[in-house]
């Protein structure tokens, strides 16, 4: 036991290296997209506080320090303090920000549907630079640092793939696919990996934006993929979810139930991957094999991407609720009613998360 605990957290430690300060910084918490934090949840959350956007909130947040960053499609992205939910500051944006913050070297950069990416200051919201692309972007930056310099990568609906200098907004290299590219880009070994509605799991070096790969997705990929030991898990739009071997460019193996699509995007674990479906399912399935360990349902499709933490499972659904359940079993451990769909995710830090509503409300959960 005390081996394979050692192990996990060497895992973690490899692939949400940001975690262990006690920050979720980005979408999915870290660089690979794993999903996966360090802290615990109670048995029982209650809710901490809320606080009230204009419009429905589909945006991840990203917690650093004491504070909450979240866009919502009021077009304003907020920060927030992770205590009480006061507004720190907002930042207006042309359009609806879906797209999740990523925070990092005292900036926050978002995507907003206007078509920018914005950097903007952590301490008051002010505006560093902002970088057009041609058109909306909904998916999350991420990062990597190439030759001493901090880069940003962002995905696109003008079919792009855009990396920049961190510091200026000056671009390094575009990618170009053939369609649009909804999710985020996961970074790992030199490598960015991203899906589209091109049907292709694209493989790009991070070094100077040359393609290492294309390789068949099965069909339109609108989620994110999650990587670990040179495999990419995501869902695709033709109701599969897939495990592909980087290295040899093949299936390693493949998930299908319901005729239903996947838009969620996957957890890790050492052993097990975890995603929601338009089924109105969360899935698990070990990792090795895709032979499925449980199923869990709600009562709407599962569009929210779950987060691991410790023993749990949260995620939101269309169905109005959040839910916890067990990550050995899928057991139901809880739930709370927002009575408006939840396709935002989860931050977990402190022994708390913070995950937005369609209702226009960021929700903060925790031990009383």
């Amino acid at each position: 036991m005390q081996l394979r605990i050692i192990s996990s957290l060497i895992w973690l430690t490899v692939a949400n290296p940001a975690l262990f300060a006690a920050d979720w910084p980005m979408a999915r918490g870290g660089p690979t997209l794993a999903g996966a934090a360090t802290d615990k949840l109670p048995d029982s959350p209650a809710v901490l506080w809320t606080f009230k956007t204009g419009g429905s909130v589909k945006s991840a947040p990203a917690i650093v320090g004491d504070r909450v960053f979240i866009g919502s499609n009021d077009t304003n992205v907020y920060a927030l303090d992770l205590a009480s939910g006061r507004k720190l500051w907002s930042a207006p944006t042309g359009d609806a920000v879906e797209s999740s913050p990523l925070v990092l070297n005292g900036l926050v950069f978002v995507g907003s549907a206007d078509g920018f990416l914005y950097a903007l200051k952590a301490s008051d919201g002010s505006r560093v630079w902002r970088y057009e692309t041609a058109d909306k972007i909904l998916g999350s930056p991420n990062w990597f640092v190439h030759a001493g310099k901090t880069n940003v990568i962002i995905g696109s609906y003008d079919y792009k793939l855009h990396c920049l200098d961190a510091a200026t907004g000056k671009s390094n290299w575009v990618y170009e696919s053939s369609n649009y590219i909804n999710g985020s880009p996961a970074v790992s070994e030199g490598k960015t990996v991203f899906g589209g509605c091109d049907a292709v799991l694209h493989v790009v070096a991070l070094a100077d934006g040359s393609k290492l790969k294309e390789i068949d997705a099965g069909a339109y990929v609108a989620g994110s993929a999650a990587l670990e030991r040179g495999r990419a898990y995501f869902g695709n739009y033709e109701n599969e979810f897939l495990c592909i071997d980087l290295n040899l460019a093949t299936n390693a193996w493949k998930f299908r139930d319901r005729n239903f699509p996947y838009f969620s995007s996957p957890a890790l674990t050492p052993d097990r991957v975890i995603f929601g479906g338009r089924d109105k399912q969360l899935h698990c399935l070990n990792r090795g094999d895709g032979k499925r360990i449980w199923s869990f349902p709600t009562r709407g499709k599962v569009d929210s991407s779950p987060v691991v933490a410790g023993d749990k499972v949260v995620v939101g659904s269309s169905d109005g609720r959040v839910y916890i359940v067990a990550l050995d079993s899928g057991k139901e451990l809880w739930s709370y009613e927002i009575g408006k769909p939840v396709e935002s995710s989860a931050a977990v830090v402190k022994g708390k998360f913070v995950i937005g509503a369609d209702d226009g409300n960021v929700y903060c959960f925790g031990q009383k």
